[in-house]
């Protein structure tokens, strides 16, 4: 149960708007009881975990710059979305999580109104929010639409068919692209390469600082200079990294790469950049299992939480074996793969990119 008198912040939020009555400057500390609450949470309640701990900034700066219901965050995959759980009114039931009654694992529809989008698999955010978006544009609605992608998640087909469409309609819409170069195994492919050469350029990145800075200044002045400003912004990319323009070259401004941990700089520029119009695409570096050192060593086995654990040292606790437990599916079929191809040089197994989890 929930132990108000250990998370001084966290017990007065039971909404986004208590959240938004905390002081920017509180923020990171805020920040930091959320994840001591799903580490917490997990080491009694075992669920997914890498991926909600290394989300918590940007969860906690999307919820203080946005307002849901009313705007929609479409978590993609939407296993990290513990933090958007608690924050949006289920923190005294998120023991439940994963249990039989209780809340889901993942964003529910039927579950909460904040919950923007029902989802289990990956690659599916980018579209679901442009058909938000769309359809408010249609009814007369002012609303924010924000998708939150994984790199792994960009790879997948859905996701590069999104891109396109956003693109082409015009549409309000934000894309959060949470690098972490992991999904539940390490990212492998050529958009690996081009986003890690992206957020490892010492000169683009020293020089993009120093030209936010200028802009962000004439931004101020009003929505007159933006596109004077975009200008500017995208020449110097495209100067110095020719390969910078990946996004951009689809008709939607990319901002970044930034640090996905500062959660004063990530709500300042949320609030910035909402007020752009059109397309938008914000780069965010993080790490997966931030905050937990056994989850930041070992990104592929703390995807979930292997069993209960012990918060000080990260060891898992004993649990007796059923021994009478059948065999999963997976391992059946992994072992006959083996035994066959024993015999057949010819065989070949493809795995999707989750090879460990296969």
């Amino acid at each position: 149960m929930f132990d108000a008198k250990k998370y001084k912040l966290l017990s007065n939020v039971n909404s986004p708007e208590d959240l938004k009555k905390i002081h920017l400057k509180e923020l990171p500390a805020f920040a930091e009881e959320l994840r001591c609450f799903i580490i917490e949470s997990a080491s009694k309640n075992p669920g997914h975990f890498g991926a909600s701990l290394g989300v918590v900034e940007l969860t906690v700066a999307l919820h203080y710059a946005y307002s849901t219901p009313e705007d929609k965050i479409v978590w993609d995959v939407g296993h990290q979305a513990y933090g958007h759980k608690i924050i949006t009114g289920r923190r005294d039931v998120f023991h439940t999580n994963r249990s039989y009654k209780g809340i889901s694992g993942f964003p529910n529809i039927n579950e909460s109104p904040h919950d923007s989008f029902g989802v289990g698999h990956s690659s599916t955010s980018i579209y679901a929010a442009l058909g938000m978006a769309v359809a408010a544009k249609l009814r007369g609605i002012n609303h924010q639409t924000v998708a939150v992608i994984g790199d792994g998640a960009l790879t997948g087909g859905m996701a590069f068919e999104g891109l396109n469409n956003v693109a082409a309609t015009n549409s309000n819409v934000l894309i959060i692209l949470n690098d972490n170069k992991i999904a539940i195994d390490e990212s492998t492919g050529a958009l690996k390469e081009y986003l890690t050469d992206i957020a490892t350029s010492k000169t683009y990145n020293r020089v993009k600082d120093d030209v936010w800075n200028f802009l962000g200044r004439i931004n101020r002045l009003g929505a007159n200079v933006q596109g004077f400003t975009q200008k500017i912004d995208n020449a110097i990319k495209s100067i110095i990294m020719r390969n910078s323009n990946l996004f951009e070259s689809l008709n939607i401004r990319y901002f970044g790469p930034v640090d996905g941990h500062d959660v004063v700089l990530l709500s300042k520029l949320l609030k910035d950049i909402k007020d752009i119009p059109g397309p938008k695409l914000l780069h965010v570096i993080t790490k997966k299992g931030k905050g937990f050192k056994e989850a930041e060593q070992n990104q592929t086995k703390w995807h979930a939480a292997p069993g209960k654990f012990d918060i000080a040292t990260g060891k898992l606790l004993e649990t007796t074996k059923d021994e009478n437990k059948p065999q999963k599916y997976q391992d059946i079929f992994g072992d006959a793969i083996v035994e066959l191809a024993k015999k057949n040089p010819k065989i070949v197994a493809i795995t999707p990119a989750m090879l460990s989890g296969s």
